[in-house]
């Protein structure tokens, strides 16, 4: 029984840090210009991807794949500013026009479609470097823990650099007033690409990270994107302390889903979860309500 609750416990939080990382890589894109980037999924899996491209061509130590970690962020980085650049383009005010929508479903399926291309339609999974680590007596692989830990240190950086930066708090305004912050000069579009940026440093390093427990394939995304956005969701939108509580507790108990009932069942808790919070606390755990002029 306490073998049985340690399983649930450390890999449900393992897996909800997963949600976590996702979970705050749509916050910084939402906050500065309201957009829902449907393609957070894929860009996760492709970061998992570079892990594997690398892991079955050479073999890294622990050492040497930690490095290679900054170059996984950084090339996400640049993509997901790219795509970034091509969903603002038509958009006088994010908030006025949805063309986002289709840019940012058509940018998850062109990756979708390249990953396919690329290594077909077999799931694929990247070698570990690191031995599982024993916790509550169970055996741990390493990327859970290593998830954990890069959800602090994205949290912790996220939020040094929101609110102890110019460029930061000049992020922030964006998520206050957007209309507001134009008219005071600021250069809106530079400030929403920075953070596409800073989304795709967050995601990319997560895909890289836990790619040897996940599925590497073209129809992964759409699972991590999904239970990332309930994550966000639940904790309440844009709030990075709610990411950190809501991708635990979506974890945790997706977990309890596959170990009791099997992995039919995870989505299924995650969206009754998802269900629950709208109908009893819209704006969610730590969301804060806000007031609209009509």
């Amino acid at each position: 029984m306490i073998e049985e609750f340690g399983i649930i416990l450390v890999r449900g939080i393992g897996l909800g840090a997963i949600y976590t990382l996702v979970a705050l890589s749509f916050n910084v894109v939402h906050s500065s210009s309201g957009i829902l980037n449907f393609a957070q999924g894929n860009m996760f899996v492709l970061g998992g991807f570079i892990a594997f491209a690398m892991s079955s061509q050479v073999e890294f130590g622990p050492w040497m794949w930690l490095a290679v970690i900054p170059l996984a962020g950084i090339s996400i980085a640049l993509l997901l500013t790219f795509q970034g650049w091509i969903t603002l383009l038509p958009l006088k005010n994010s908030t006025q026009q949805n063309s986002w929508i289709i840019t940012t479903m058509a940018a998850s399926t062109i990756i979708g479609a390249v990953m396919l291309l690329l290594k077909g339609p077999w799931a694929q999974t990247a070698t570990s470097p690191f031995t599982p680590f024993n916790v509550l007596g169970t055996r741990t692989p390493a990327p859970y823990i290593l998830a954990m830990i890069a959800c602090v240190f994205w949290y912790v950086a996220l939020r040094l650099f929101l609110t102890k930066t110019l460029t930061g708090l000049a992020i922030s305004a964006l998520s206050q007033d957007l209309e507001a912050a134009r008219a005071a000069g600021l250069r809106v579009r530079r400030l929403q690409l920075i953070a596409f940026a800073i989304s795709g440093m967050v995601i990319g390093t997560a895909g890289y990270i836990v790619a040897p427990i996940i599925s590497i394939a073209a129809d992964t995304g759409i699972k991590y994107m999904l239970n990332g956005f309930i994550a966000s969701v639940v904790g309440g939108m844009g709030s990075d302390i709610g990411a950190m509580i809501g991708g635990p507790l979506v974890g945790v108990l997706s977990m309890f889903a596959i170990y009791q009932f099997g992995g039919h069942f995870q989505n299924v808790v995650s969206l009754a979860v998802l269900v629950l919070v709208l109908m009893f606390k819209p704006e969610g755990l730590f969301g804060r309500t806000s007031a609209r002029r009509v």
